[in-house]
């Protein structure tokens, strides 16, 4: 470990934004890292509204012996609107010194990042944050926590529709959650192996998907899936389908929406691996006197990003995946 320094005492850490399987397990390692450095932890409860309200619990390492196996965040999460504020940072910080909290992790995506920036601004506490998002769209990382877990989530959903969709001959439109990012649909639907991917970044899948019917449904009459990320600019599973359907009459059409169960379930072991090596990460990242950064990974090697950077810069999709999942299902 890190040789301490004297000046940070006692760190805050907290989860915000939507929940990611694997958020427990960090909050796990960076309880256990900073008390190994004799630190004093403070578990932030719903987020930065708690952050406001002073909703505060000093952890030990027995209060996070039997919570890495557990999905969501037991210490609960929450948006907060008051944040936003220029009043409702400075409650926050107040709470904060009133809590004697030098420096704070935050679990979450861009947005929680982006409220860390923005209070970094002002005031002199430094934060530290760690990717927990099942969307993997975070720039500067490999991976975000919750992701694996997700991504497994849907395939084993999709396998099962599969299973009604060949025996009845009908086209299954699966929808998974990727608002702004189709990190998920794309890796779920290679490993499912869907028909079409539609995502977000990509707006020509509508060409891809009238071949497909026109040729290798209506032909061989067998069943398929199209997978939807939400943000897709199409307008979602409902709308595709219904269009289809109008077009198609004679083809039978479904849509199933996961929804939130993406979110939930047991993390699988690559999520409480990478979750445990971040939350290290980030008490050493303090201990250094960091600030404003995020730790991530690439190349299976902890990084350090600024939180601008993070904020900023757009993750990209791999093209390459997308262009081998054309090849694949161009075959007639």
């Amino acid at each position: 470990m890190t040789e301490k320094r004297e000046k940070i005492k006692r760190i805050g850490v907290f989860t915000s934004g939507g929940d990611a399987p694997g958020m427990n397990a960090a909050v796990r390692a960076v309880t256990r890292a900073a008390l190994a450095n004799k630190l004093e932890v403070i578990g932030i409860r719903r987020g930065y509204q708690g952050m406001i309200e002073g909703d505060f619990v000093k952890l030990k390492s027995t209060d996070v012996s039997h919570i890495m196996h557990q999905g969501g965040t037991f210490l609960q999460t929450a948006r907060s609107k008051e944040f936003r504020t220029e009043e409702g940072r400075a409650k926050a910080y107040v709470q904060l010194k009133n809590a004697g909290i030098d420096a704070v992790v935050v679990i979450g995506g861009d947005g929680s990042f982006a409220g860390a920036l923005e209070f970094s601004k002002d005031y002199d506490i430094p934060f530290v944050g760690i990717p927990g998002t099942i969307d993997n769209d975070m720039f500067g990382t490999d991976y975000t926590i919750g992701y694996d877990t997700a991504l497994n989530t849907v395939v084993e959903a999709v396998d099962k529709i599969k299973d009604t969709a060949s025996s009845h001959g009908r086209i299954f439109f699966v929808e998974v959650m990727g608002r702004e990012a189709g990190q998920l649909a794309l890796k779920a639907g290679i490993a499912c192996g869907a028909e079409i991917i539609f995502m977000p970044e990509i707006h020509e899948e509508e060409k891809a998907l009238e071949k497909f019917l026109a040729n290798r449904y209506k032909q061989k009459k067998h069943s398929g899936i199209v997978m939807v990320a939400e943000g897709d600019s199409a307008g979602g599973a409902f709308k595709i389908a219904e269009k289809v359907q109008k077009q198609h009459p004679e083809i039978e059409v479904r849509v199933s929406i996961l929804g939130h169960m993406q979110r939930g379930g047991n993390p699988t072991a690559t999520d409480r691996v990478v979750a445990t090596q971040m939350g290290v990460a980030a008490v050493e990242a303090i201990l250094e006197d960091q600030k404003s950064i995020m730790v991530g990974l690439k190349n299976e090697q902890i990084v350090h990003i600024p939180l601008v950077k993070v904020v900023k810069t757009n993750r990209g999709i791999d093209h390459e995946l997308i262009d081998m999942q054309k090849v694949i299902n161009s075959v007639q």
